[in-house]
């Protein structure tokens, strides 16, 4: 498994086995944001330090631009004449409303892939 591979697959940087969040699904609201402190299977710890994840918005700014670019180029190419502007502003809020959860984790885990090297069997203890 690559890093990208393991970010979308929300796994350990370090060993790419243990689990970032402790609920798998991004659409159980109340855990969206439960990550475990440690590597289940390897003990890295994931926040390096206090605030670490803040970096994360800059990527989730990153997704939620080129969702934006996305939807009104093929805005204007497909629907434009069929589709009033107004709906398809309604209708990009509510995508980007259902993709938030998922861009949410999906900003955290690029984010600390970014910060940490694949390095299988490195960890001496488990957490």
């Amino acid at each position: 498994m690559n890093k990208i591979q393991a970010a979308i697959k929300m796994k350990c940087p370090r060993c790419q086995e243990g689990e970032v969040f402790l609920n798998r699904n991004p659409y159980a609201l109340k855990q969206l944001t439960a990550m475990h402190k440690h590597c289940p299977k390897c003990g890295l710890k994931y926040e390096r330090e206090i605030g670490f994840f803040y970096g994360a918005m800059y990527v989730s700014y990153m997704f939620n631009i080129a969702l934006f670019v996305i939807a009104t180029v093929a805005y204007y190419l497909f629907f434009e004449e069929r589709v009033d502007w107004l709906w398809y502003i309604l209708g990009y809020l509510g995508l980007t409303f259902l993709l938030f959860p998922v861009i949410y984790r999906l900003s955290r885990s690029i984010w600390l892939q970014a910060f940490n090297k694949y390095e299988p069997g490195s960890a001496t203890h488990k957490h």
